[in-house]
C-alpha cells in the first residue's frame, strides 16, 4: 500500500485569495477538528493567502499569530458559550451582523465553515445574503454521538439538520471516499474530499523516552499500550480496556496508558486503577507520549476521520483500529496496521491479543507504519483544500463576469 500523496515544501499560490474560517473551535482547544484547522491555515498561508479566523473567544487563548506567518491575517472573536458534557469546549453565539459588518468592509473570496453551531449557521446566512460563495466541512458525526449520550431518538433529527446545513452551501468537503458515500446517499448534495497530513517531524520514534517509559513501570522489553484523544462516551474506550485485559492475561507486563481528558475520565480512573491516565498532553511532550508506547489502541465508531491514527503511525507505533475512515484509508492490514470489521467488539480483543503474541510482527508493523506516515505531510491537502475553495467561488465569478460584458462595464 502506497501514499496518495508525497511530501514536499509549500509552494506559493498562482493566484492568492483572502479566505475566511468561520469555526466554533480553534487551538488552544485540542481536538482534532482545531489542530487540523492550524494546519490548513498555516499552509494557505504559507502559500500568500490572507487568512481571517472568527470563533469564540477563550480564556488564556493565544492570538492568532501563534499559528500565522502573515501578517495581513486577523483573528475575530466571538461570544462563546459552554458546550454541554464537554468541558473545556464551546460553541459560538449567533453573530449574524458582526459577520456582515465586517464581510462588507472586508470581503473574502471564499467563505470555510467547519462547524455547524449557532456561529456556523449565521455565518452561512450572512455570506448568502452578501453572495460570497461557502464551502462547509464535515469534521465530525454528531448525529452518530446521540446514541452515546442516551438520544437516540434525535439521531435523525441530527442528520435531517446537517443535510439541511451543509446543502445550503456550494460544497461540503470529507476525508475520504466512504464517508462521501454515506453523505450522498442521506441527501448531502455536493460533497469532495480533502485527506488529512501528519507532521511526521514531531510525531517521530526518535522522541521515545527511556524514563517515560519507566515511569509507566514498562522495561525495553514490555509491551506499552497507548490511547490518545477525548475520554468520553463515543470513543468506545471501554472496549480498549477490554482488550488491555486480555492482553495482560498473556503478558502481565502489558501497561496501557490513555492520554487526554474528558467527561468519562473521572469514572475510568476510579474503575480501572491499574491503567495509567496521564492527562491531556501538548506538542513534544504528546510526541515523546506516542513514541514511547508500542501499540494504539483506537476502538471508536464515530469518526469522521481520526488523526490520531496518522499522529500514531508517524510516531512508528502498530494501531489497531476498525476498519473504516482514516484508519481504512491509510492501515493495510498486517502491513501498516491491524484493521477490524467496523463494530465487531470480539475481533478488536482477539486482535489485539494475536498481536501481543507476536513481538517480531509489532516490530515490522511499527517500521512499516512510519515509513509510510512520512509520506502524509500536509502541503498537498492544502494545496487541494485551496484549489477546491476557489472554485467553489468560481460559477459566481464567471456570473459576474457576464453579467459585467453584457451591460459593457466589463473592461
Amino acid at each position: 500500500m502506497h501514499p496518495t500523496f508525497e511530501s514536499r515544501l509549500p509552494t506559493a499560490s498562482a493566484n492568492p485569495q483572502h479566505i475566511c474560517v468561520v469555526t466554533e473551535t480553534y487551538p488552544p482547544e485540542i481536538n482534532g477538528v482545531a489542530l487540523t484547522l492550524a494546519n490548513l491555515v498555516k499552509g494557505l498561508l504559507a502559500r500568500g493567502n490572507a487568512v481571517s479566523v472568527i470563533h469564540p473567544k477563550q480564556r488564556g487563548l493565544r492570538t492568532f499569530n501563534d499559528f500565522a506567518t502573515s501578517s495581513y491575517s486577523e483573528a475575530i472573536q466571538v461570544r462563546g458559550l459552554p458546550l454541554p458534557g464537554y468541558h473545556g469546549l464551546q460553541f459560538g453565539a449567533p453573530a449574524g451582523r458582526l459577520l456582515r459588518q465586517h464581510w462588507r468592509e472586508h470581503p473574502p473570496a471564499v467563505v470555510y465553515i467547519a462547524t455547524e453551531g449557532p456561529l456556523g449557521l449565521s455565518a452561512v446566512r450572512a455570506a448568502r445574503r452578501l453572495n460570497i460563495p461557502t464551502v462547509s466541512g464535515f469534521h465530525t458525526n454528531f448525529h452518530s454521538y446521540c446514541r452515546h449520550y442516551g438520544v437516540s431518538w434525535l439521531q435523525n433529527i441530527a442528520l435531517r439538520y446537517l443535510r439541511w446545513f451543509h446543502n445550503q452551501t456550494e460544497c461540503t468537503l470529507v476525508t475520504n471516499e466512504e464517508l462521501r458515500g454515506r453523505l450522498q446517499g442521506a441527501g448531502f448534495n455536493k460533497v469532495s474530499i480533502v485527506e488529512r497530513g501528519v507532521d511526521s517531524q514531531l510525531f517521530n520514534p526518535e522522541r521515545r523516552c527511556a524514563e517515560l517509559r519507566r515511569q509507566w513501570g514498562c522495561s525495553d522489553q514490555d509491551l506499552a499500550m497507548v490511547y490518545v484523544g477525548r475520554i468520553a462516551p463515543e470513543k468506545n474506550l471501554q472496549l480498549a480496556i477490554a482488550a488491555y485485559r486480555e492482553m495482560r492475561r498473556f503478558n502481565a507486563s502489558t501497561k496501557f496508558i490513555i492520554v487526554g481528558d474528558g467527561p468519562l475520565r473521572r469514572t475510568l480512573q476510579r474503575e480501572d486503577a491499574d491503567v495509567i491516565f496521564a492527562g491531556m498532553q501538548t506538542g513534544e511532550q504528546l510526541a515523546r507520549h506516542y513514541a514511547s508506547a508500542d501499540v494504539f489502541l483506537f476502538p471508536s465508531e464515530t469518526e469522521t476521520f481520526g488523526n490520531v491514527t496518522l499522529e500514531a503511525m508517524a510516531s512508528g507505533l502498530a494501531v489497531i483500529a476498525y476498519g473504516y475512515a482514516g484508519a481504512k484509508l491509510h492501515i493495510s492490514h498486517g502491513e501498516t496496521g491491524i484493521l477490524v470489521p467496523f463494530g465487531n467488539a470480539k475481533a478488536f480483543v482477539d486482535s489485539a491479543v494475536s498481536l501481543v503474541r507476536d513481538p517480531q510482527a509489532i516490530k515490522r508493523i511499527r517500521r512499516q507504519a512510519r515509513e509510510y506516515a512520512t509520506y502524509l505531510n500536509w502541503p498537498r491537502v492544502v494545496e487541494r483544500f485551496e484549489a477546491l475553495l476557489m472554485s467553489a467561488g468560481e460559477p459566481r465569478r464567471e456570473t459576474s463576469r457576464t453579467t459585467l460584458t453584457r451591460t459593457g462595464l466589463a473592461t
